[in-house]
């Protein structure tokens, strides 16, 4: 999704916050909408859409993508609630006012459509004594109750807001030394041919699909491989990242493999052999 892509104009401000942030999540991940695709279960075509701001995402898609991002999801989910509710809000007024409109019409047809009864003359209306149109009050009450529901989203829209700036701010004044109590795990390659298949004795011989992003054992026994097959990955971190991603490009073109960037069977086929 380009950065440079403007949303609708006519989105609500919880919508523009939701996807704002979805975007922002999507492009620190620099994971691509095949790729976004194939972790979350949703069609590249729908992620389009949803951070186009053209469609909402559902409840599930916002937890996954912040699932493969590492990101609390509860903002999010809080953004999403609020962004639904007005959604619903703005489908269901158009009913209603016709509704109101239809209920106003009745009360104004003129009396001279009744059929005519013998009676005695009803009495003359004071000038001045007015009474409320027909059909009136339920339509101030309906705005109201709007007006009431807007204010009331508003609040809890920046009530969120307010919060997560505060989180924001605790995560980055953090003391560094909480963060160096857990240092990336380091991985050493050992490569041996076990049953005729090229090891490097990291990951049990295991030929776990990856794809750009993922991290762990099964990442750096693919580096080891790759550095055994002449072919820099760069470091041997366990991080499946543009290094590794050039590296196994360059091995499924050396191999006459398809040139996709994801370590499936054939291309772990092709590594251990």
């Amino acid at each position: 999704m380009s950065r440079s892509r403007t949303l609708p104009a006519e989105l609500d401000p919880s919508a523009r916050q939701l996807v704002t942030r979805l975007r922002r999540l999507k492009d620190h991940s620099e994971l691509t909408m095949r790729q976004l695709a194939v972790k979350t279960g949703y069609s590249a075509k729908s992620w389009e859409r949803y951070l186009g701001g053209t469609s909402l995402p559902p409840r599930e898609a916002v937890e996954a993508l912040a699932r493969i991002t590492g990101t609390d999801p509860v903002p999010l989910l809080a953004l999403h609630e609020i962004a639904t509710d007005l959604r619903d809000d703005r489908r269901a007024r158009p009913a209603a006012q016709r509704q109101n409109e239809q209920r106003e019409r009745e009360g104004e047809q003129p009396a001279s459509t009744a059929p005519p009864h013998p009676g005695p003359p009803a009495a003359r209306t004071p000038p001045g004594a007015t009474g409320p149109a027909p059909g009136r009050f339920p339509h101030l009450a309906f705005t109201a109750g709007v007006a009431a529901l807007a204010v009331a989203l508003s609040a809890a829209l920046l009530l969120m807001l307010r919060l997560d700036d505060e989180v924001g701010r605790a995560a980055v004044t953090a003391s560094p030394r909480a963060t160096a109590t857990s240092p990336p795990p380091s991985y050493t390659c050992r490569i041996a041919r076990v049953d005729g298949r090229w090891s490097a004795g990291i990951n049990k011989g295991r030929d776990t699909e990856i794809v750009y992003g993922a991290t762990g054992a099964d990442v750096a026994e693919a580096q080891c491989l790759l550095r055994r097959a002449g072919i820099s990955p760069g470091g041997i971190d366990g991080m499946f990242g543009p290094l590794t991603l050039r590296a196994v490009k360059t091995f499924q073109d050396r191999a006459g493999l398809t040139v996709d960037g994801m370590l499936g069977p054939r291309s772990w086929k092709a590594l251990r052999g």
